[in-house]
């Protein structure tokens, strides 16, 4: 698997960006501001994720996403460890990431990858989404806040 930045002239693939989230209106604004990758095999795109300057010295996952038929073979891990080694690379002190209370696996990913829960923000998904989210029989209403300190 190759991964590699998205060039100004390609359309992002947001067929994959929602998997990861729900709205457009959310991913073209974190687009505008971010970085987004895209991870290929064999020339076709089975993986995308964004990096997001948030604060001095932080740096955000905000979207990762693999395509169905690729998930559960360690694509995900790859990525996110590429992630990281891109925000040390930027000289960033923390990456974090957030997942809905809901996505069960994403939680597990990102804990395995070493990232440690620091915090939730209840309400969240409610606050920000018209639509519910629901994820393996959850609805989904907070995020639960990860992060990592690279220094």
């Amino acid at each position: 698997m190759d991964i590699r930045l998205l060039h100004p002239s390609e359309t992002p693939p947001y067929e994959l960006l929602l998997l990861a989230d729900p709205s457009r209106r959310i991913i073209d604004e974190y687009l505008e501001r971010g970085e987004c990758f895209l991870a290929e095999e064999n020339s076709m795109i089975i993986g995308v994720y964004v990096l997001l300057p948030t604060r001095p010295e932080t740096i955000e996952l905000v979207n990762i996403a693999v395509v169905e038929t690729y998930q559960g073979k360690g694509f995900g891990k790859k990525m996110i460890f590429h992630a990281i080694e891109q925000a040390r690379s930027k000289a960033y002190k923390t990456i974090e990431v957030g997942t809905g209370n809901s996505s069960l696996p994403q939680l597990a990913l990102y804990q395995k990858c070493g990232f440690r829960m620091t915090g939730v923000d209840s309400g969240f998904f409610i606050r920000h989404y018209e639509e519910e989210i629901w994820e393996n029989g959850i609805q989904c209403r907070d995020m639960v806040r990860l992060e990592m300190d690279l220094s």
